[in-house]
């Protein structure tokens, strides 16, 4: 390893090294807890048996930047809320708390219940309203789909870790995120055409690096294939392999493009352009795993339906 890594690494602010630790710890630990049923899995359920793992690292990530650098997350907070930095540890904690629990598949009932529930009132109380008061602002309507569709695969994973059971506690569950996700997968397939040349996966403001050959095609086709995924559950038509097979999409696109824009955001000097690398890296990587969440929640009949 080349010296100017590890040196970089260690002169980096604590909120920076307190989230790429923990994203590094709760992929070993994920990885490990998944480990057998990658093995057992065979074609494209090894993609969707990375759900779990692919949805918890991010929380933790989350819930790291929560407690190591609560400045970057006060303002988000209604100022009408008492005990505004109470609330940020809490939530720390909380994201913390359910990415441990659905990394090891440990309680996953209540976790994935409880983070929906917690995605749900985020966007009650401060997404929503904001975008209600700037309604041709893109980036914060982005936002409240992006987080209807994660708090919808929690209770996606809630749904599927009731094994067993039978009745509309469960299918509720599956139903709304499935509701949930797709209208997210309409809005950022259209957002992917209508603004090119942005980062894949979650249409934010950041623009893919200009190194990157092919820019405007890669977010057409990311455009489409979400469009082609919330077209199978609409049509009930092999939803599981073409789930499986964008999320697998947006994961690769995980790697080798926010993995690169992660590593030049941890070059740059600023904290505030560190942490927005790391954010969009493990922004992308949950939405990644909302998509596989879904796809798992879909019976493997449907695949060749």
């Amino acid at each position: 390893m080349p010296p100017a890594i590890p040196a970089m690494f260690f002169e980096t602010s604590p909120t920076v090294v307190a989230m790429c630790s923990a994203g590094i710890a709760l992929f070993l630990a994920g990885a490990w807890a998944a480990k057998n049923e990658i093995a057992k899995a065979r074609g494209l359920d090894k993609i969707v048996a990375l759900s779990n793992l692919c949805f918890a690292i991010p929380l933790a990530v989350f819930g790291a930047l929560h407690l190591f650098g609560p400045r970057f997350v006060m303002n988000i907070v209604p100022r009408y809320m008492p005990w505004r930095m109470f609330w940020v540890y809490a939530i720390g904690c909380a994201l913390i708390a359910a990415s441990l629990s659905i990394a090891s598949r440990i309680g996953v009932r209540w976790s994935g219940l409880l983070f929906g529930l917690m995605m749900f009132l985020f966007v009650a109380m401060i997404h929503f309203p904001g975008a209600l008061r700037q309604l041709h602002n893109r980036i914060i309507w982005t936002i409240v789909f992006r987080e209807m569709s994660f708090g919808g695969a929690g209770w996606i994973l809630a749904g599927n870790a009731m094994d067993g059971r039978r009745g509309p506690g469960k299918s509720t569950l599956i139903m709304v995120g499935r509701v949930l996700i797709t209208m997210t997968l309409i809005v950022f397939g259209i957002e992917h055409f209508l603004h090119p040349e942005g980062l894949p996966g979650v249409p934010l403001e950041k623009q893919m690096p200009a190194w990157l050959p092919g820019r405007v095609l890669i977010d057409y086709v990311t455009g489409a294939a979400l469009l082609v995924v919330a077209g199978s559950i609409l049509l009930n038509r092999k939803t599981r392999t073409v789930a499986a097979c964008v999320g697998g999409w947006i994961l690769l696109m995980v790697l080798v493009i926010y993995g690169p824009v992660l590593i030049a955001a941890l070059h740059q000097p600023g904290i505030g352009v560190q942490v927005e690398g790391i954010n969009y890296f493990a922004d992308t990587l949950l939405f990644a795993g909302a998509i596989l969440a879904l796809a798992s929640a879909t019976p493997r009949s449907d695949a060749v339906g």
